[in-house]
């Protein structure tokens, strides 16, 4: 079985490296996955890159189009996927995320009907006018227009959002796709759109256990410098100042703790643009920039006490996967598909979106209870095994490819 993931890169962001962790989990069932992306970080025979044979014309039209609030219409280069290698030889095409200045979703009709297709969809952009994720908006369901968060990635210049929901609702009628989705929540909400006329499915996202596993905590903080009696917060994420990722709300509750407990606290940062988290919250920090490998970021997890996470607006973080892996509970906000892993009571607290007191409370109550502490943590360990693990989500997408073959 041949199966082509196509997708913006190869690991430089977290549907990258979600779709990066299925191709490697396919490859040990002895399935054929090869990845057809934008850009490349990693030299493999297995991964290459669409080539683009009109960059100065893609450049400036791109612009240009970007500027009526029209993104992505203009890159020829996709049109030319049907030559490549790695094209002709598929038994099934699967798509990731196709935003980022790479494809045009307008050849879809013409790839998907020479080719079975998947898409998982890893947030809301195939779904909406222009964004990735809606928020309160409910304008995605029935055409768009007027949109209340045109700087939403990828931003509009011009609020032509009813003209794009349109295009994509034209290309859906013309494209043959079965749509998946790694959270319960993104679901629902694909059954609520204009996807609602293909097949959709639930699959969450695999992690390699193996690579991520329970530490030693004392030896993990130890090589950070942390002293032992401290109790460890860490606060992750690929771009720590993009507000859907909360640092704001994280300040707030980090205030809202009581003096004495602030006191015993170090916080463990991980991702890109730390130093001014760091120099706001005054609290102890360790700041370890943006972070590549499993093995330190393993490290970092079981270092912890507890991982705090105040998104705005996800699907199925890895960064909770990677923690509950590691046996370490979750306080973060019931929003989006958050929920699928942060359960009250079992593998963590959840606070009501936006109430940063009651984000406070739930680091106060599991950081003073270490015995509810390490019982979440075992939790945690025993789902990720159970119900995460790669090789599971491989099976299943295995599963899905044979149906649809």
């Amino acid at each position: 079985m041949n199966i082509v993931q196509i997708n913006s890169s190869d690991i430089l962001d977290g549907a990258c490296i979600a779709a990066y962790r299925l191709h490697q989990g396919l490859l040990n069932e002895g399935i054929n996955s090869r990845l057809l992306v934008g850009k490349t970080t990693i030299t493999d025979e297995k991964i290459s890159t669409i080539t683009d044979k009109y960059p100065i014309a893609t450049k400036l039209s791109y612009y240009l189009m970007s500027h009526f609030g029209l993104n992505y219409l203009t890159i020829l280069s996709t049109f030319d996927i049907p030559k490549h290698k790695f094209y002709q030889e598929a038994d099934i095409l699967h798509f990731h995320s196709i935003v980022g200045g790479y494809f045009n979703y307008l050849a879809l009709p013409k790839l998907t009907n020479e080719k079975p297709a998947i898409a998982t969809i890893h947030d809301m952009w195939y779904l909406t006018g222009h964004c990735t994720y809606n928020y309160d908006c409910e304008r995605w369901k029935n055409g768009c227009g007027k949109c209340p968060y045109p700087n939403e990635y990828p931003p509009v210049g011009k609020d032509n959002t009813h003209i794009e929901w349109k295009l994509k609702d034209w290309v859906y009628n013309r494209s043959r796709l079965t749509i998946v989705s790694p959270s319960n929540w993104l679901v629902e909400q694909a059954k609520q759109s204009m996807l609602s006329r293909f097949s959709i499915h639930h699959i969450p996202n695999g992690i390699d256990t193996e690579k991520y596993q329970p530490l030693d905590p004392e030896m993990c903080r130890s090589l950070f410098g942390i002293p032992l009696e401290k109790k460890v917060l860490m606060f992750g994420a690929e771009r720590l100042g993009n507000s859907r990722k909360g640092s704001d709300l994280l300040f707030k509750a980090l205030q809202n703790l009581p003096v004495s407990l602030k006191a015993e606290i170090v916080l463990l940062i991980m991702g890109l643009g730390g130093e001014s988290i760091s120099q706001a919250v005054g609290i102890p920090t360790i700041n370890l920039g943006y972070v590549s490998s499993d093995r330190i970021k393993s490290i970092a997890y079981s270092a912890a006490d507890l991982f705090v996470f105040p998104t705005r607006a996800d699907n199925l973080p890895l960064v909770l996967q990677e923690s509950m892996a590691c046996g370490t509970p979750i306080v973060s906000f019931k929003v989006g598909g958050v929920p699928d892993m942060v359960r009250p009571g079992v593998t963590g607290y959840l606070a009501e979106p936006e109430n940063t007191d009651d984000l406070s409370n739930g680091i106060i109550q599991l950081l003073e209870d270490k015995e509810l502490r390490e019982r979440m943590g075992q939790n945690c360990r025993a789902i990720a095994i159970e119900e995460y693990s790669l090789e599971l989500q491989a099976k299943r997408y295995i599963d899905l490819y044979s149906k649809i073959l």
